[in-house]
Formats: structure tokens, sequence, C-alpha cells
């Protein structure tokens, strides 16, 4: 198991994590922003009337509407990434980083508009009547790369378990199981009966559940966050400042926050606005190209609503509850996970800047940090240690240090090498910064609502995890007819369920390693693809607007 998640993070160096794959995810969207004259901005209002219906005509192809296509999309990419990803972001690069999500997600929205538009363009009608689109389509019959399209398509049902289904169920049940004592077996089983029951009715039920889920499960999240935003409204003004403030010039440390420059800022905006939501990997494309509609540039444009929604808003809110609350900046009391701690040569403290600036060094990697990981032993008397060093945690100093064993202080020696703690079975509890779904639940407790706010989190994180995996499950049976036609479709089905229900009582680490790799073998080729099929989609949209002023006319 270990080699092949050494395997898999090898791989991921030449792909997701390569040098090129920002700029080229990135560098799309921003020129075909200029290439279609800002379609995200002169075609927005357009398409909000699409989306209510203006246009829709009853006799058009296809299995949804736009407003149930729309939603079976965001129902894909809101997800965890909106509660733990922002803070993930916040946690890493500060206020900053918001700013850059802003900026992918307006870039994103081009990008989403072209992979949709082609993808609907270039969809079939399987033998069922059903439609069945995305990317690789495109690829076969227009690039006539069927290579490609098979790459896609492998990915895209790989990505289905990886990143769709069993990290999602795996969140749901510990979440449940730490708010409310909930066995994950028990939660595993109830949520994978209801899964079958939505997914083997197919795209019809699948959209009519996320057309009733997504409007509700924002509504709750909102009412959560409001009530946090308005208990603290006079640090929202700030918040905001802040934001643009630190944009081009990097977040300054802040209480346990030891700073972040501006590219590393930019970086971690960038990275976690373009997987909240999915522009460039061309999974939402497989949901739109159900929808009804003879005009694939009319549900591109629904399209492009989607990173909208997702980021520029509901990312944009979970990130002012986070900054309003104060939560990012301060140390919280609880158990630290192995991979966030380091032990330091030297003793630090995050009250002098000579020190801050020194493990800002360090924790950036940028410049020369006078600062050395600590091997040795450390004494420990009653829980509690003592020595030349510095334990770090989640990227702050950690205070209060309790070190216990079968829930007991410890006494006696432990072993550190090379910054890490040897021992597995020693329990490090202390205070120090937070990130990822534990900091959104810190904050979401300091609004209105005081500690009920965690149980906003975890209901949020319920019914957004549990509707991407929904979603994910259409993506993956499109991918398996294209591969191997519509037999293949029943085995699929029964194996996501199965794999459902076991991750939620399984390690999903090796998931999330597959999902790494996978996402960036959907994102690239379909990004190539779009980019060799820049003039078909301008022909594409000039057509929509001759035959749109034409049907006007009439």
């Amino acid at each position: 198991m270990d080699a092949l998640n050494s395997f898999l993070l090898w791989l991921d160096q030449y792909l997701g994590s390569a040098p090129y794959f920002m700029p080229l995810l990135i560098g799309t969207g921003l020129l075909f922003t200029i290439y279609l004259g800002f379609p995200q901005v002169r075609y927005f209002a357009h398409a909000t009337r699409i989306l209510r219906g203006k246009y829709a005509k009853d006799d058009a192809p296809g299995d949804t509407s736009h407003f149930q296509a729309l939603t079976t999309a965001l129902s894909g990419t809101v997800g965890t990434g909106n509660i733990g990803g922002v803070a993930l972001a916040i946690y890493l690069g500060g206020p900053a980083a918001i700013f850059w999500m802003w900026v992918t997600a307006f870039f994103g929205m081009t990008t989403k508009f072209v992979e949709v538009t082609l993808s609907h363009k270039y969809r079939e009608q399987t033998a069922d009547g059903t439609m069945a689109g995305g990317p690789m389509y495109f690829m076969e019959k227009k690039l006539n790369m069927k290579w490609m399209a098979i790459l896609f398509a492998v990915a895209t049902v790989l990505s289905s378990m990886g990143s769709g289904n069993m990290p999602q169920i795996n969140n749901i049940a510990v979440g449940l199981n730490e708010s409310f004592g909930l066995e994950k077996w028990i939660t595993g089983a109830v949520l994978a009966v209801v899964m079958a029951m939505v997914i083997i009715g197919g795209i019809k039920r699948i959209a009519h559940f996320a057309e009733k889920v997504v409007p509700t499960m924002a509504a709750i999240y909102l009412i959560g966050a409001l009530s946090v935003i308005f208990a603290n409204l006079e640090n929202i003004g700030p918040s905001f400042v802040a934001i643009f403030e630190y944009a081009f010039s990097g977040s300054a440390a802040v209480g346990g926050f030891l700073g972040a420059s501006f590219a590393y800022a930019m970086e971690r905006g960038v990275n976690r606005g373009l997987f909240s939501n999915e522009a460039g990997q061309g999974s939402a494309a497989i949901a739109h190209a159900s929808a009804r509609g003879s005009e694939p540039a009319s549900e591109g444009m629904v399209s492009l609503l989607e990173p909208f929604i997702d980021t520029i808003v509901i990312c944009t809110i979970t990130g002012l509850v986070i900054l309003s609350s104060g939560a990012w900046t301060d140390k919280h009391q609880n158990t630290f996970d192995r991979a966030d701690m380091t032990y330091l040569s030297g003793v630090y403290t995050d009250t002098k800047s000579e020190d801050v600036k020194k493990l800002h060094q360090y924790l950036s990697g940028e410049g020369e940090a006078d600062v050395s990981v600590y091997s040795g032993v450390i004494k420990v008397t009653d829980g509690k240690a003592t020595g030349d060093y510095t334990l770090i945690s989640a990227r702050s100093v950690a205070e209060e240090v309790l070190y216990t064993l079968e829930d007991k202080p410890y006494t006696g020696e432990l072993e550190i090498k090379d910054g890490r703690l040897a021992t597995e079975d020693i329990q490090v509890d202390g205070k120090s910064l937070v990130h990822s779904v534990k900091l959104t639940t810190q904050a979401f407790k300091r609004g209105f609502l005081g500690d009920w706010g965690q149980y906003i989190v975890t209901i949020g994180l319920l019914l957004f995890a549990f509707s991407t995996a929904i979603a994910w499950s259409y993506y993956g049976d499109r991918a398996m007819i294209y591969l191997f036609g519509e037999r293949a479709v029943l085995p699929y089905r029964i194996v996501y369920v199965g794999a459902f229900f076991l991750a939620s009582v399984i390690d999903s680490k090796i998931i999330w390693d597959i999902a790494l790799v996978t996402v960036a073998l959907m994102t690239i080729p379909n990004l190539i693809g779009i980019l060799l099929l820049h003039k078909d989609m301008k022909e594409t949209v000039t057509n929509y607007w001759k035959h749109f002023e034409k049907n006007q006319a009439d």
C-alpha cells in the first residue's frame, strides 16, 4: 500500500502538481475570455433568463430542464470544498487566498461555458432514449482522438470513485460520529440504501433529487453563516479590506498565523478555487449534456453561472464567516494530527518578530531559514515535556501540549526522528491553529447560534457531500456507457454503492491519492481538447445569436 501511495504521489508530480498545470488551467480560461469577448459578463443576464425557462421549448431533445442540469452539476461541485476547502486556503494563504479564488472563478466561468457548449453540441442519444455527452464525445467525433477520449472516460470512472464517492461518505461518517456519536457503519448503510434508490432511477431521478436538495442545503448553510456574519458585523469591512490589501503583497502574521507570501497566497487561492468549481475538469459538462435544448450555446451560458454560485457566492460566504469570526488566527484546543506536527531544534515563540520571520521562512520554503528539524529524545513527566525544541502543529507554535497514553498522562521518553514523533500510540493534545472542516466548525460557533453552529456545519457537510456522490455516480455511468455500452451501467452502479458503504468504515487516504492523479487525467485532455476547438466554439456562439435574433424577430 505504501508503494502504491508513493507511486501515485510521484505520478502527480508530472500531472496536477507539475509547474505547467496551473498556467494551463488559468491560461485556458483567460484566452477564451479574451477570444470570446468576456462572455461571463456579457451573457450573465441572458443566462439567468434561460435558467428561468424564458426561451424553453418543450419539444427540444434532452432529459432534464436547464435548472435541473444546473443543480445536478452544482450538487457535484458544491461539496466539502466549500466548507473545508475555503478554510484550508485561508489557513495556508490568509485573506488574500479569497481574492485569488475570485479571480480563478471569474475565468473559470468562461472555461465552463466552453466545455459545456462543446459537450452539449456533440452529445449522443443512447438506445434507452437518454442523452450521453461529455468531453469524450467531442474528442472522438470532432477531434478524431479516440485514445484521448478513452483516457478521459477511464479517468472519469476512477475519479467518480476516488473523489466523488469514497472520500465524501468517509467525511460524512466521521462528522456524524464526532457530532452525534453515530456509528460509522450505520451512516454508511443508511446512506448507501438512499443512494441506490436515487441513482438506479437514472438522470431524471438524480435531477429531481438535486433540484430539491441543492436549494435546501444552500438555505440551511446560509442561515448558519449569516448568524456568524451578523454577530461579527463590525469585522466584515476589515475582512474585505484584508482580502484586497494582501492580494498582491501577501498576508501579514496575525495571532497564531505566521504569515504567507504573495506567491503562496495566490497558489493556495487558485488551487482551491479551481478544484472547488471544477471548471476545466469536464465533469459538469456530462450533466449539462442531458439538458433539453437544440442550441448548445444556451446550455453553456447556463453553466457559466456555476462557478459564480459555487465560488464567488458560497465560498465567499464561508470565507467571511472564518475571517470575521477571527477563528483563523486563534489557537484552539485539539488533538494534533501527526501529519501536522514538526519538532524544531531550539525554542521559538510567535510573540517575537524575529522568531516569526524565521518560522515563516521555514514554513514557506522561501529564502534561507536558520531553522532545522529536531532529532533526539524528549523527556515527559505527567504528560508534559521539556527540552530545547519547539513543537509546530498546523503551521503554528503549539501551546499547553499534553502527551497521553490510553487516556492517561504519559511519563517516560519519546524519540523524535527528523522532526517527527516516532512513537505511534501516543496522543498529543494542545492548542494550535486548525484547518479545513475543523476551522469552519470553530468559526460557526461564534455566531448567534453559539455551539449549535457546529451542527450547521455537520448537516451542511452531510448534504453537500452526499449530493456530490450522487452527481458523480451519473458522471461515472455516462463514462461507462462510452467505454463499454449500456450493459455496463448496472454493474457500475452496484460497485459504486458498495464502495460508498465500504468507505464509511475504512481509511480513504489511498483514495485521495488516486483522486489527485485522476482529476489531472481528466483536466489535461479536456483543456487541450477545447483549445483545439476554439474556432468551432466561436462559430457555435455566433450561430446561436443569429438564430436567437431571428427567432425574436419572428
